[in-house]
């Protein structure tokens, strides 16, 4: 089967854009290839974290991907600081990039602009350690959305350039857009992506919301004053972006979704998709109640970390003979 790595930073709230655009496709992913899922901790270093919170935050995330429908049986679920290699490998990525290719990452510049405090090395520096997670399971695919291509370009030029320098030992990884759902925007600026980083909580939904609170959401959410249901990502954003998620949570098209609220406002349309919403995520909360202090979620990440220390520890070991690291 193929192989296929993804990686999230435990940075907090996990978003309805979240799972819509990353989440349900790895449970979709999880039948037909191997599937890798890290949760990237080493990542979210580059900014000063809480201790305590980015351990709850890893572990929310953990019971998460579980809840969603990933099947340990079938999945490995792990945490990135629990394996070794990725940083090792990390450095040695390090010292294969270029210094104008990390200063030229659009992720770079855009966060350190908005940076208040100093500017540390790792966010320069972390696509690097990106691509040491990518190139250690020899990854034939990477789920990302249109937004993170750009990471995976650099990714497939430092396992290019080292398989140039030192033999064929780095698969090159293929880039997989996800299916609709890729992007679900904000519900107060539709024109942006939906992002847990927001400072306005009411632009987005955390997969932990309560109902009530989903329902001032979607009801506060910023469409237009024509007040009819159809789809124009341009002329209307806002519309367009809650019958996306509409689309997503039930898997009807947009047109079906038009014809249904024809004649209709948008009064109705956001109190249907509120419960809509709503729905789609309470299965998730019910596991991710039972789960996220619970002994079976710590033996789902233990074996997990031991599948994915040996075959890293394996794919690092072949890296440092190929370069001269091991007597």
């Amino acid at each position: 089967m193929a192989v296929i790595f993804s990686g999230i930073q435990p940075s907090g709230i996990i978003t309805l854009g979240n799972y819509l655009g990353a989440l349900k496709q790895f449970v979709e992913l999880q039948d037909e290839h191997e599937c890798y899922f890290c949760i990237v901790n080493q990542h979210a270093i580059t900014v000063p974290q809480d201790p305590k919170a980015l351990r709850e935050n890893t572990r929310t995330l953990a019971a998460l991907y579980l809840a969603v429908g990933l099947d340990p049986q079938k999945i490995t679920l792990f945490i990135q600081s629990e394996v070794p290699a990725h940083t090792q490998l990390g450095w040695i990525m390090e010292c294969t990039v270029h210094i104008g290719e990390l200063e030229r990452m659009t992720q770079f510049k855009d966060k350190s602009v908005s940076q208040k405090e100093g500017i540390s090395g790792g966010l320069l520096t972390y696509p690097a350690l990106m691509a040491a997670d990518i190139l250690l399971y020899n990854t034939d695919f990477v789920p990302v959305g249109e937004d993170q291509k750009q990471h995976l370009e650099i990714t497939r030029d430092m396992a290019q350039r080292f398989n140039n320098r030192y033999g064929e030992i780095f698969k090159i990884p293929e880039i997989k857009v996800p299916k609709q759902g890729a992007r679900v925007m904000s519900l107060q600026e539709p024109n942006k992506k939906m992002s847990k980083s927001d400072e306005d909580s009411n632009s987005f939904i955390s997969m932990l919301d309560e109902p009530k609170v989903i329902e001032k959401k979607i009801k506060r959410a910023q469409t237009d004053s024509e007040a009819s249901v159809h789809f124009d990502k341009e002329n209307k954003p806002g519309i367009s972006n809650l019958m996306s998620i509409y689309s997503a949570c039930t898997g009807k098209s947009l047109e079906e979704i038009t014809t249904l609220y024809k004649g209709k406002g948008y009064g109705d349309f956001k109190k249907d998709l509120a419960q809509v919403v709503v729905e789609t995520i309470r299965p998730i909360q019910e596991r991710y109640n039972n789960l996220i202090n619970s002994s079976e979620l710590d033996d789902v990440l233990n074996k997990g970390a031991e599948k994915a220390n040996k075959a890293a520890t394996q794919m690092l070991t072949r890296v440092e003979k190929a370069m001269g690291l091991k007597r």
